[in-house]
């Protein structure tokens, strides 16, 4: 039993890293990611469960991605498959950008030509989920209005609250327009979590919201001051990594912490690297004070999406199954493809398709996703190279 057991834990790191190692183009891009590994290679959860899990973590604050693989992994091999599933998937970046700080700050990688065939590789892997996740929760015409309200809300008022809106509102229709319907896809998932260890996470995630910057001011210790300012930004971000950046520069730039130009260095350097953006607080952390510091912004960025997850995760499993709750989540689910296709045109198409002969790159990516059905490995592969030759073409 403990050798399953073990053998388990493995795969659940072995198959995280993997992600870690190769899922390019944010957070949008990782769900497909996931999407293909989990869902359809796998099948460790279904169509549903995966829809259920991600509209949970559009909800939540914080990294929405990491969250998903977070819920995956717990999902998979209880609390510690969570954190297995964490370090998988975020530690090839950290230790990345940790080196960038050190090593390669003020390279200018994010114009280099393979970085743009990445670019490309993340538009034919959100398409192909987003066309696999819309077939299965947008079948008829409510759900499809639901969805299309959410793209057009989304993508023409594009602030951090705006999703969270969206998806509230979704929620209410798909509750009107479904409550007496039972759910198309109906999915077991059993969250090997109390809700007593539930509660424990959340009162943490509050507690320690409240007492860092009273802490802060009373010690005046450079490295409390930085756990409490990356745990803010952790804490009060909806949309991903990219909104969190704006946070981290007015908490480090104006402080002296680190130049406007080293900020912006680090930045390109994490648009470069696979997994979430939230580690480019891995980056400023060994800016300031090396391996220590990128290891301490890690985890302080990311404790609250994980006390999050894990203080939620037992509360929506129990309402997602309460058949008054399920009209809403068909809502939400239709909301979520919204939301995933608003995020694939911008910023994923916009900042990939330049030209003609990209498109027909990401055509092709596509088709060896979709229709030839190969592994995901050979398009990221396929995608280094293309970008390459496209960079020398023109």
């Amino acid at each position: 039993m403990k050798q399953n057991k073990l053998a388990l834990l493995i795969e659940i790191l072995v198959v995280s890293t993997k992600l870690g190692l190769t899922s390019f183009g944010g957070p949008i891009a990782h769900l497909g990611y996931f999407h293909e590994e989990y869902v359809r290679k796998r099948k460790w959860l279904d169509e549903q469960g995966y829809a259920n899990l991600v509209a949970l973590c559009q909800f939540l604050p914080g990294p929405a991605s990491s969250q998903v693989g977070i819920g995956i992994g717990v999902l998979r091999g209880g609390l510690l498959g969570g954190v297995l599933a964490f370090i998988g998937f975020t530690l090839p970046s950290v230790i990345a950008l940790i080196l960038f700080a050190l090593l390669l700050q003020g390279m200018d990688i994010e114009k280099a030509g393979w970085i743009h065939g990445l670019k490309i590789v993340a538009v034919a892997v959100v398409a192909h989920a987003i066309s696999g996740m819309a077939s299965k929760l947008t079948p008829d015409l409510s759900r499809k209005s639901i969805s299309l309200f959410a793209l057009i809300s989304t993508l023409l008022w594009q602030t951090a609250y705006t999703q969270v809106s969206v998806i509230l509102i979704s929620a209410a229709a798909g509750y009107f327009i479904y409550k007496e319907q039972k759910e198309d896809f109906p999915t077991e998932i059993q969250f090997s979590i109390s809700r007593k260890f539930a509660f424990i996470c959340l009162g943490l995630f509050f507690g320690l919201l409240i007492v860092l910057p009273i802490v802060r001011e009373l010690t005046n210790l450079s490295w409390v001051a930085m756990f409490d300012s990356f745990y803010r930004s952790g804490s009060l971000v909806f949309g991903g990594g990219h909104v969190v950046l704006p946070l981290l520069e007015r908490e480090f730039v104006p402080g002296g912490w680190l130049s406007k130009e080293a900020f912006l260095a680090g930045y390109g350097a994490a648009q470069a690297v696979p997994g979430p953006l939230f580690t480019f607080a891995a980056y400023i952390g060994a800016v300031v004070d090396g391996w220590a510091g990128g290891l301490l912004a890690t985890f302080a960025i990311f404790l609250p999406a994980f006390l999050l997850i894990l203080g939620t995760l037992p509360f929506w499993e129990s309402l997602s199954r309460n058949p008054k709750i399920k009209g809403a989540l068909m809502g939400v689910n239709a909301a979520v493809v919204g939301i995933l296709i608003s995020a694939f045109y911008d910023p994923i198409w916009t900042s990939s398709i330049m030209a003609p002969i990209d498109f027909a790159f990401a055509a092709l990516l596509f088709s060896m996703l979709a229709y030839w059905k190969l592994p995901p490995w050979v398009i990221v592969v396929t995608g280094i190279i293309g970008g390459y030759l496209l960079s020398l073409i023109g």
